[in-house]
């Protein structure tokens, strides 16, 4: 997919239309963002499970994953970032594109 480098767009801290920059987040990891998501072992820790005896449900005996789960993803998903030039504050997109390849101008983002 490309970009154009520069966009103009709005700029909700200056409260108006500005060119600003578009750039490729850092993507963070699921536990840095949501540490008490569903599934976490923080989670599981505060519900007590995860540690003692006796059968734990999800933490306890279990059979193995079947191949029809062990697929991954075959792209990842980019955030953009939006910075103005004018007040050079940073705004980010509401939802992250899953894209496989996402090109900036002539800069590429995999």
């Amino acid at each position: 997919m490309k970009i154009p480098p520069q966009v103009n767009r709005y700029c909700p801290y200056c409260k108006a239309k500005t060119k600003q920059k578009v750039s490729v987040a850092k993507q963070k990891t699921r536990s840095a963002t949501h540490p008490l998501s569903r599934g976490s072992s923080a989670r599981a820790k505060l519900r007590g499970l995860k540690s003692g005896s006796g059968n734990k449900g999800k933490w306890g005996s279990k059979p193995p994953v079947g191949k029809w789960k062990r697929k991954t993803k075959s792209t990842k998903r980019l955030s953009l970032m939006y910075t103005c030039s004018v007040c050079k504050k940073a705004k980010g997109v509401k939802k992250a594109m899953r894209v496989s390849r996402l090109e900036i101008g002539d800069k590429v983002a995999k």
